[in-house]
């Protein structure tokens, strides 16, 4: 019998699977945000093999159809990007709670999982602590050389910078056990003076 947790994975995939943007990894097409998806649950299960059902929903559904509110529909400057950023929270708690409604998970469980994907009492709550550092290290691994050959220096700097603050203790060491490029690990050590 199909259990809930995987009825809700499937329709996160499936849902995921329409993203038209697409990367590639190791020679291999995906739809963006279900590789996004992919990587975030596969780093969560690595890093706290014990994850709840909640963090582990909120881990693959952190970016669920992200490409159905477009940065370019806000105004191109720090309170657009901010106000983007915000309903995309909303989004995609919005759209991952209808899911598991369906799947069959209680309010209390989809009230959870819609508090972890809106990223509330950070640093406070220890799951939604968890969710910023899978959420940080898979940026590292995955997301930061697109980066580097977009900003200079000093930009990058400070988003490392930026990127280490949200992070615990825990998760700094696990990032500091990244495969980084010679010429990104530097890049690092530079940014957090280590």
């Amino acid at each position: 019998m199909t259990t809930p947790f995987q009825k809700a994975s499937e329709w996160i995939d499936a849902e995921n699977a329409q993203d038209p943007n697409i990367e590639i990894d190791q020679n291999t097409e995906y739809p963006k945000e279900l590789l996004y998806s992919n990587r975030m649950y596969e780093r969560l299960m690595q890093f706290e093999p014990e994850a709840s059902e909640q963090i582990q929903i909120a881990s693959k559904a952190q970016h669920i159809c992200r490409w159905k509110v477009a940065r370019e529909s806000y105004p191109m400057d720090r309170v657009g990007y901010l106000r983007w950023r915000e309903d995309l929270k909303k989004f995609h708690a919005k759209t991952t709670g209808e899911i598991l409604e369906k799947a069959g998970y209680n309010q209390d469980f989809i009230d959870r999982v819609s508090f972890l994907i809106e990223k509330k009492l950070l640093k406070k709550d220890a799951e939604t602590q968890l969710l910023e550092d899978i959420i940080c290290l898979v940026f590292l691994e995955y997301y930061l050389d697109p980066f580097v050959h977009k900003h200079d220096d000093e930009k990058l700097k400070n988003i490392i910078k930026k990127t280490w603050d949200k992070m615990s203790d825990k998760g700094h060491q696990e990032a500091l056990k990244i495969n980084y490029s010679e010429e990104n690990l530097n890049l690092i050590k530079a940014s957090l003076g280590l």
